[in-house]
Order: C-alpha cells, then structure tokens, then sequence
C-alpha cells in the first residue's frame, strides 16, 4: 500500500512539474508577444506624433498662404482703386 501510495505521488509530482514547464514555456511566449505588441505600439505612437506634427506645420503653412492671399487681394484693389483715380484726374486734364 505504501509503496503503490509513494508510486502514485511521485507521478503526481511529476505531471505537475511538467505541467510547470509547459506554462513556463506558454508564459515566456506571452511576454515575447507583449514586447512586441508594446514595440508595435511605441512605432505607431511615433508615427502618429510626426503625422501630427506633420499636420501642424501644414495647417501653419496653409494659414500663411490664405494670409498671403488675402494681402494680395487688398493690394490688387488699392491697385485698381489708385489707377481709377489716375484714370480720372487724367480725363480732367485733358478736359481743360
């Protein structure tokens, strides 16, 4: 009885050793997959600040070229305003 008893534990504590190792084994792949998830992660955070900053500097850019715009329009019409007055005051001349 003893010796079929001292069998039967041994094997126990063989299955759960064995069990042991193939959950350290499922653990080790775990974290290896995690480091990579967390290195795929960090890769896209990155990209996605660039596109951001990326998105700032072009917006900046599209702001400088409506102003731009926008001064070159109030130019063109002080332009047209000055040569009407131009236009006038020379028929007046040529009036006299």
């Amino acid at each position: 009885m003893k010796k079929s008893f001292f069998l039967i534990l041994i094997m126990f504590v063989f299955l759960i050793s064995l069990v042991g190792c193939a959950t350290t084994a499922d653990l080790e792949k775990v974290k290896a997959q995690e480091m990579e998830i967390n290195a795929k992660a960090d890769q896209a955070l990155q990209e996605a600040q660039t596109a951001k900053a990326e998105a700032a500097k072009a917006s900046d850019a599209a702001a400088k070229a409506e102003n731009a715009l926008k001064q070159s329009e109030e130019r063109a019409q002080k332009a047209e305003e000055r040569a009407h007055k131009a236009e006038t005051v020379f028929e007046k001349s040529m009036k006299k």
